[in-house]
């Protein structure tokens, strides 16, 4: 199943990358107010909410408080362009403005569409909860560069790649985007990366992901989408994400 899984996403890659969601409507609904206006909570020992870090049981990353009153969770893929556009405009704000704060939490889930996409979850997950965020916002901000790099792959090598054995097939794809060199580069040492890359669990993992998200959202449109305190945030067409988004988190905390 994870052999025809890359192998299927790498055929498709170059498509794909440009097929996320630009515009979105599905059946989710607006999370309301948790009863009152949300208080500030300060840090444990005078520190910032935002480097709080740890790994789900769902097997997202969950920054911040994690007794915030209000929890928001993005179903985001690493291929996808409008997860990106998310990142630029919505991280900061919502990190500075609404995490530091206490008063919300942020929970990042992958949600993998294709090789590439999992072999760059891989290396974002590899270095666990401490550069997690760190090493996706990064990703996100180089991602037309490997993406051009997907797009420039040559067939006869992937084809190469597709008679390969499936925990060969992840290192190899990631060969083509420029990954270990590119992790090496952050701080992720290209032993860790390859150790990373060759464990048969993580792509199984990245792939259950995906299927609990289908399965627990039925009417989950694609990425990026958001879900506040247990309820889809229906993402319209006619202004940015991160626009909708912070409406929704505005009348969730209160104002």
């Amino acid at each position: 199943m994870i052999h025809k899984f890359i192998m299927c996403g790498v055929a498709a890659a170059a498509c794909a990358v440009t097929a996320c969601n630009a515009e979105k409507s599905g059946n989710g609904a607006t999370a309301t107010a948790t009863g009152g206006p949300v208080e500030a909570v300060p840090a444990p020992n005078g520190g910032d909410w935002s480097t709080v870090v740890a790994q789900t049981p769902e097997g997202g990353f969950v920054m911040g408080n994690p007794n915030a009153a209000v929890k928001l969770i993005e179903f985001g893929s690493m291929t996808c362009p409008h997860c990106r556009e998310f990142d630029e405009t919505g991280m900061k704000p919502l990190t500075d403005q609404y995490v530091k704060t206490g008063k919300v939490s942020f929970e990042f889930r992958n949600y993998v569409r294709d090789g590439y996409d999992m072999a760059a979850s891989v290396v974002a997950r590899c270095g666990g909860p401490s550069s997690f965020f760190g090493l996706t916002r990064q990703l996100y901000t180089d991602q037309p560069e490997w993406i051009a790099k997907i797009q420039g792959a040559d067939p006869a090598q992937m084809q190469a790649i597709a008679a390969l054995a499936p925990n060969q097939q992840l290192a190899e794809v990631a060969k083509i985007a420029g990954f270990p060199q590119w992790a090496a580069m952050r701080g992720l040492p290209a032993t860790k990366t390859a150790a990373c890359l060759a464990d048969p669990e993580a792509p199984t993992k990245l792939v259950q992901m995906q299927a609990d998200a289908t399965t627990a959202y039925p009417d989950l449109p694609g990425t990026p989408s958001f879900i506040l305190n247990g309820k889809m945030i229906e993402i319209k067409a006619g202004s940015t994400p991160w626009s909708q988004v912070e409406t929704a988190l505005k009348e969730a905390i209160g104002g």
